[in-house]
């Protein structure tokens, strides 16, 4: 078998700071002559870019069009979507209500995340005003933390923004549940062996460092938030 010597990665972002670090120092070892070059970005921005023949393989929140003929996929996590709300403002009437009462804070619908999330609330015919749309994890969470609003993202969500933790809650959304699953993409039979080997590498990492932690701050995560 050909030894890889070039290897083009596209990794979303709410993995950049822990995992993506970790997995390459990882495959670094075991691949002492490859070459590796990094893109993080957005779902649907990584899966131009492999369609494009820009990447090799990618990490991405899976799409419709990922399911395509020419692509081979790999599911690693499922993740449910989440509410989070100012500390302490949960109480004991009707939490939706409430929440319909303070300023929604929508992640940006330029991602597939966004779309998706206007989407079930479309489907759940609940209309929240449109005053704010941010496309940075930590920019929402801080103004969530400043009790300017509240929003709905996901627990890696959450977790990137570890500065405002504190300051919010994290609630299973008042709604019909939500969810997403992040999967390894990649054209089919172009890099050899190497879509399992990363798989093989990566699910441990999402275990010790995403799933586990959150499991244990959020106890009702536990089976929602999964490996696949």
């Amino acid at each position: 078998m050909r030894a890889l010597t070039d290897l083009r990665l596209g990794m979303i972002e709410d993995f950049d700071a822990d995992v993506t670090p970790r997995l390459l120092s990882n495959m670094a070892e075991e691949l002492r002559d490859c070459r590796f070059l990094l893109e993080t970005g957005a779902s649907h921005r990584l899966f131009d870019l492999l369609e494009a023949r820009a990447l090799d393989v990618i990490v991405a929140a899976q799409l419709a069009e990922t399911e395509a003929e020419w692509t081979e996929v790999h599911p690693l996590m499922e993740e449910p979507f989440v509410a989070a709300v100012p500390r302490g403002f949960a109480g004991g009437e009707d939490l939706l209500q409430r929440l319909q009462q303070i300023p929604f804070i929508h992640y940006t619908q330029r991602h597939l995340m966004g779309r998706q999330i206007s989407a079930h609330l479309e489907l759940n015919r609940i209309e929240l005003a449109r005053r704010f749309e941010l496309d940075s994890y930590h920019a929402i969470m801080a103004m969530v933390a400043a009790e300017a609003g509240w929003t709905i993202l996901t627990p890696l969500g959450y977790l990137r923004a570890r500065r405002f933790r504190d300051a919010v809650d994290v609630l299973p959304l008042p709604m019909k549940p939500l969810s997403r699953r992040i999967s390894l993409i990649a054209r089919s039979a172009e890099i050899q062996d190497m879509p399992g080997r990363l798989v093989e590498r990566l699910k441990p990492l999402l275990q010790e460092m995403i799933v586990t932690p959150a499991v244990e701050r959020m106890p009702w995560l536990d089976g929602e938030l999964k490996l696949l």
